[in-house]
């Protein structure tokens, strides 16, 4: 029996566009010679859709679009496509989260999600209806268990603690089924695919049972999805998986246990760079923009983000944005400069000195007897926040904030300044992680200047500045950060693991008064366990 996994990199709500996506490579996975031939989670439709399944008018384009499908792979392999199937019962949420079933020119069985998570960036009891009873595919003499995403994360013997009550895949074995079929759109964090492979194949290896498993590829929004689709005998032994980070199809003889392993790389440095290309290349291509822009302060995180939009979209789609003001020194200007020879990016310069002396004799009279403070600074960064939207607008180029996650966590950004930008490339990166992923880059070939990553970080928005004038030691912050952002760990519980308490204090009020900033933030593509976007719910207002 041979299938074919199809990894593809569906739109959110392009029911036209996915439509293509699914029949081309339907027709590619017939041409190897598919007999099934199986999309990831919602493909049609795209995941994410959220609240765009709200739509009835929605929901009835794309099961319109199925018959089209159907009829158009008339004489092509059978397909299981994942697809939002409208909930026939009186009660209960509209819709079931479905792999439907086209054969012959024909929509066939509708086969449901049981468990709907609700945690981090999901929120699928929103919409769907889980499914009641076993899930499965009567094919060509065989018993094909159908599991969509979350049905496969709740293995008793895997997991210390069960999220849900029952096991959709321990009731498929049970039922004796021949093989396990995944339908998935699991978004990417640095880390997770050997976890995924060992619980897939802890899982096959239990119930003796062989499973594949077909994962989206591409960015929708603030997620990432790695794709990585693979297959497990009844052993345990992964025997196939697919290209990482790109659109790929995996073939594959189920029962034989045949396929190719691709190449891939785990380092999180490596998956951190591929992840965070794609998703600024999908999210500027979706959004229909061509090219971007962005500031260069001569600083490690404009530099990175600058690195990975070069890659992105192309060296000759990037303008980097030099705005210095009489704090800027020499060096950030030239580290500037050879930043953007190296990478082969165009170049503008706009000092704002003359700008500041403007601001500051408007201001003059309102400000009389009051001491120059943190209010001057923002100044500057709202000035320059102003001069790039102002060329994003003429240009119509996205704008590319660079912030990174522990000044973010800490707000040690401005709104309306800094934090301007259509996309925030790296603000779910620690520091000392910028600095790696940096490193790592260039040890593939040198493109950031040695003297950014070696200098002291610093916002430069008054003399001889530094970053520690006001944080913590990066190394320092970011431990305490990933203790209480990641982990959810309290005061008390990250002091009793040896940290100074007043230096604790300090950054979890830091983090909790920023809370306004992060809500006014351009969207953060997420690569750790607990990013600032939609998996982040936290009240502005509140006291701890």
């Amino acid at each position: 029996m041979r299938i074919a996994l199809l990894q593809i990199n569906p739109t959110a709500g392009d029911l036209s566009g996915n439509s293509s996506l699914i029949v081309r490579g339907v027709r590619a996975a017939q041409s190897q010679g598919a007999e099934l031939v199986v999309t990831p989670e919602l493909a049609l439709m795209g995941y994410l859709p959220r609240d765009l399944l709200m739509s009835k008018g929605f929901v009835q384009r794309s099961c319109r679009m199925l018959i089209g499908i159907a009829e158009e792979l008339r004489d092509a392999p059978a397909l299981l496509v994942g697809v939002a199937t409208p909930n026939p019962a009186e009660m209960g949420r509209p819709l079931f989260n479905s792999a439907v079933l086209l054969k012959d020119g024909a929509v066939g069985g509708a086969f449901h999600k049981t468990l709907l998570p609700t945690y981090d960036v999901f929120d699928e009891d929103r919409y769907f209806e889980p499914a009641q009873g076993l899930q499965i595919l009567e094919w060509n003499g065989r018993r094909l268990g159908i599991s969509i995403c979350e049905d496969v994360w709740n293995d008793r013997d895997f997991w210390q603690r069960r999220r849900y009550h029952e096991d959709p895949v321990e009731a498929l074995a049970q039922a004796g089924v021949d093989a396990i079929l995944n339908l998935s759109a699991s978004p990417f964090t640095a880390g997770k695919q050997p976890m995924r492979e060992e619980m897939l194949g802890h899982m096959a290896r239990r119930h003796r049972i062989p499973l594949a498993y077909v994962n989206q590829v591409g960015g929708n929004d603030d997620l990432i999805f790695d794709g990585r689709s693979c297959a497990f005998d009844a052993e345990g032994r992964m025997f196939a998986r697919a290209r990482g980070f790109e659109e790929d199809i995996l073939m594959l003889d189920l029962p034989a246990g045949t396929g190719v392993i691709a190449q891939d790389d785990f380092e999180p440095e490596a998956e951190i760079w591929n992840a965070l290309v794609l998703g600024v290349r999908d999210y500027v291509r979706k959004t229909r923009f061509r090219q971007v822009l962005l500031g260069l302060s001569g600083g490690v995180d404009s530099a990175l983000t600058a690195a990975i939009a070069a890659d992105a979209v192309g060296p000759e789609n990037v303008l980097g944005v030099m705005m210095p003001s009489i704090y800027s020194s020499p060096g950030s200007v030239g580290d500037s400069v050879e930043l953007a020879r190296s990478l082969g990016i165009r170049t503008i310069a706009l000092p704002i000195a003359d700008i500041m002396e403007t601001y500051g004799a408007v201001l003059k009279g309102a400000f009389q007897g009051l001491p120059q403070d943190v209010t001057e600074e923002n100044i500057q960064s709202r000035i320059r926040g102003n001069l790039l939207m102002a060329l994003s607008n003429k240009y119509g180029s996205m704008l590319l904030t660079t912030g990174n996650k522990s000044e973010m966590s800490v707000g040690y950004c401005t709104l309306y300044g800094d934090m301007n930008g259509g996309l925030a490339v790296i603000a779910d990166l620690p520091k000392m992680m910028v600095y790696r992923v940096s490193r790592w880059r260039n040890r593939r070939g040198a493109v950031i200047p040695e003297s950014i990553l070696t200098k002291a970080p610093s916002a430069e928005l008054r003399p001889d500045q530094t970053d520690q004038d006001s944080l913590p030691p990066y190394e320092l912050l970011d431990e305490i950060l990933e203790r209480h952002v990641e982990q959810c760990q309290s005061a008390e519980e990250i002091v009793a693991q040896g940290f100074d308490e007043a230096t604790v204090r300090k950054v979890l009020r830091l983090v909790r008064i920023a809370e306004f900033k992060r809500k006014q933030s351009a969207p953060v593509l997420k690569v750790t366990s607990r990013a600032f976007g939609t998996g982040w719910r936290m009240p502005i207002v509140r006291q701890e």
